[in-house]
């Protein structure tokens, strides 16, 4: 959004927040300050200060946002499609936001959105019948991998379908000595095989974890 434009808009809260997401999609989180949003809004630091108390609240204000992005699962549905429904929400949304890996579960002031989140993960499990407790490990688990997978993925050099072979075959060079076959059969045999996508493997991992989830709930039963 240009100044110009920024100047006609009248600031509010939602703004301010809107634009500071924006600031972080586009230059990341350290670009995020008071200063630097409120040269991207055409306006003054102080002017800000109306709608937020200092940074802490804008990062409160932006994590709730991502939330809201997320649709939560719905309790009384079938667990497992609603986890991973919910699961692929929170990838996409980090995708968009990769920012957003390391706040989600920091924030210290949760907001609304962030709350109906966990409320309705929390109550969809225990309808399906897992106990206190191993909705705890349920919860801890799938987030862990959820947000494990989106930093890596994040960090990788090369990003989409038939993309890897643009970073692995420079590598591939240095594999003519025959020290590492099991990388060049990897590599062969599978990442550089046509439509590769490393994003396809989130699916087969969240598969695996929800299945061994099934089996333990079925005991508790």
């Amino acid at each position: 959004m240009s100044t110009a434009a920024s100047q006609r808009l009248p600031l509010s809260r939602e703004r301010v927040l809107e634009c500071a997401v924006a600031l972080a999609d586009e230059s990341g989180l350290s670009a995020l300050t008071i200063r630097t949003l409120a040269r991207s809004m055409g306006t003054k630091p102080m002017s800000l200060y109306y709608y937020v108390a200092n940074k802490e609240e804008i990062l409160d204000g932006i994590v709730d946002m991502v939330f809201s992005e997320i649709e939560p699962p719905m309790p009384g549905r079938d667990w497992r499609g609603e986890m991973q429904r919910r699961a692929h929400g929170v990838r996409s949304a980090l995708r968009r936001h990769p920012w957003a890996v390391g706040l989600l579960e920091s924030r210290s002031a949760p907001g609304p959105a962030t709350l109906r989140h966990h409320e309705a993960t929390l109550a969809t499990l225990r309808e399906a019948g897992f106990s206190v407790q191993m909705t705890a490990h349920a919860y801890a688990l799938l987030d862990s991998y959820i947000y494990g997978f989106a930093l890596q993925e994040a960090a990788l050099p090369f990003e989409g379908r038939d993309t890897a072979a643009e970073i692995t075959n420079p590598i591939m060079e240095r594999f003519a000595t025959g020290e590492y076959p099991r990388m060049v059969e990897i590599a062969v045999e599978h990442v550089l095989k046509p439509g590769y996508d490393f994003g396809d493997e989130f699916g087969f991992g969240l598969d695996l974890i929800l299945d061994g989830l099934n089996r333990l709930r079925a005991g508790e039963e």
